[in-house]
């Protein structure tokens, strides 16, 4: 069953630490790009997380009542994943991890909002307001009302400008994907085909043992897969029909602060006041949109 109204302070601690491993997972990245393409990483990274799902599905044993519109949704979520992580990896490869991690974190929820409000116009002044304190911390952490927007939409970080834009797009999509399907069984289906889109594309000649007994690239993919694909996504998609796409966004405000705090730590970048109040901001914002509605 899914977690009930009842139980949705589980749900909201398990969002919490979702969104801790996805703003680990900005500094994972950058490291596991000196070791594979974005093709094998991408493949590697689904395919790990289909498996880690398995005995989920085993225990839970969900009917298959795929019709032809899941499907098709499924194939769409499938092929907008592939994207994403092709233009993540090459944008903590080729950008700022942490300030990329800001830049995306900061901006989906927005667009997420967007996109709900042009389809159900049911988003209230309230919420605009909530939200709208998320998006000027994610600002200040930027730095955008002293630098100006010139750094973050500059040649190098035009990919972390496509992955909010696709995210945005992809959580809006799935929630109708879960409406009438299991959702466990969702997220394995678009990790599955994820999978299968990527090894298309795979040049298998990387993969030799030196990699994987490489405990640096081991340690770092294994937050990239198993810690943020395989429980961090499929815990955000798993709550998207449960307290709605624009909740669900919010949480990802939480992840800036976390990103630029391990960009800092492992990666030498310099956390300024800004990004302290910035962070502090996004939190509150999480806090009034679930607290208010």
């Amino acid at each position: 069953k899914k977690i009930t109204q009842n139980n949705n302070g589980v749900l909201l601690v398990l969002m919490s630490l979702a969104m801790f491993s996805w703003g680990i997972a900005w500094t994972n990245a950058k490291i596991v790009n000196q070791f594979l393409n974005y093709y094998n990483l991408t493949f590697l990274r689904f395919f790990i997380g289909f498996i880690t799902l398995i005995p989920f599905l085993v225990i839970k044993k969900p009917k298959l009542n795929l019709d032809i519109k899941i499907l098709i949704n499924i194939i769409i979520v499938s092929i907008l994943f592939f994207f994403y992580n092709i233009c993540f990896f090459m944008g903590t490869d080729y950008g700022d991890a942490g300030k990329g991690g800001v830049f995306v974190t900061t901006t989906n929820p927005l667009i997420t909002f967007i996109l709900v409000s042009l389809i159900s116009k049911k988003i209230t002044m309230n919420q605009i307001f909530n939200i709208s304190l998320g998006v000027v911390g994610g600002l200040l952490i930027m730095d955008v009302f002293k630098m100006g927007f010139d750094p973050i939409l500059s040649s190098e970080n035009r990919y972390f400008i496509l992955c909010s834009v696709i995210w945005g797009v992809m959580t809006v999509i799935m929630k109708y994907g879960q409406n009438k399907f299991d959702s466990i069984l969702y997220i394995a289906l678009c990790y599955l085909f994820t999978s299968i889109i990527s090894f298309m594309y795979v040049d298998l000649s990387e993969f030799n043992t030196a990699i994987f007994s490489n405990s640096t690239f081991l340690v770092n993919f294994f937050f990239v897969s198993a810690g943020a694909m395989s429980f961090g996504t499929s815990i955000y998609i798993y709550s998207i029909p449960i307290i709605g796409p624009v909740k669900a966004s919010v949480f990802i405000f939480m992840v800036p602060f976390i990103a630029i705090s391990f960009a800092s730590i492992f990666l030498g970048e310099v956390i300024t006041y800004n990004i302290i109040v910035g962070g502090v901001l996004s939190l509150l914002s999480i806090y009034l949109v679930n607290k208010n509605n």
